[in-house]
């Protein structure tokens, strides 16, 4: 029997540990840029403290202001795993507080990421070793009704998120990356930032071929007027 909007999946498959990693320490933004700029997380997502992202998505939908569906997730859920919330946007309720976070790090979690509220955050603020990405803060604690879904494809911070991408997050925000497109993307990424190294050297010595600029101006038509 088919419920939608009330179901959990047990099982996915996992990319290799060793793919997973091959993005840690590449900046959030050299990722999305070799992905076309249409797959980092919007503005709402924000960091709520400075350890790195990095891990396997475990994707969980709530309802709105409830939490019942990530406790039953925090139990599932592998380490190496990111849980990440589609709570709705939710900003009266926030989904977790310190004790929920506290039992992730125990479990070997990576981090959390949700499209909604938490609370504690003076505690989650002090983390040196674990996430925490959330669009606010509210104390109001959540219901535990149900309704909501664990293991099925979600939107959070408008984008599409499977269980088994592959989430990378910094200062900046947050990337989701298919695992089938992973080992392309790392290479590109990885690319970029060696170039961006260098041209930083080069800045360092007032050297940064900027003919480009000209080139394209020139081939879009602008006009200079004296």
């Amino acid at each position: 029997m088919s419920n939608p909007g009330f179901r959990i999946k047990t099982n996915f498959t996992r990319p290799p540990a060793e793919l997973v990693q091959s993005f840690a320490g590449l900046p959030v933004a050299n990722i999305g840029d070799n992905m076309n700029r249409l797959s980092c997380m919007n503005s709402r997502i924000i960091p709520l403290n400075q350890a790195p992202l990095i891990g396997c998505a475990f994707t969980v939908k709530v309802r709105a202001g409830d939490n019942l569906l990530f406790h039953k997730a925090i139990d599932l859920a592998q380490p190496g795993d990111v849980i990440v919330i589609d709570a709705q946007g939710e900003h009266s309720y926030s989904i977790f507080g310190e004790l929920m976070v506290q039992w992730c790090r125990k479990r070997g979690l990576n981090g959390l990421v949700a499209d909604g509220c938490i609370r504690d955050s003076d505690y989650m603020r002090r983390l040196t070793d674990f996430p925490v990405y959330a669009v606010g803060i509210n104390p109001n604690g959540p219901l535990k009704e149900g309704g909501g879904e664990i293991n099925f494809p979600i939107m959070c911070g408008g984008i599409v998120v499977k269980p088994g991408d592959i989430i990378v997050g910094d200062a900046d925000g947050v990337v989701v990356i298919d695992s089938v497109d992973a080992p392309e993307i790392a290479r590109k990424a990885k690319s970029q930032n060696e170039k961006e190294n260098q041209i930083m050297e080069g800045i360092e010595h007032l050297k940064w071929d900027r003919a480009w600029v000209d080139a394209v101006l020139k081939a879009k038509g602008c006009e200079f007027v004296d």
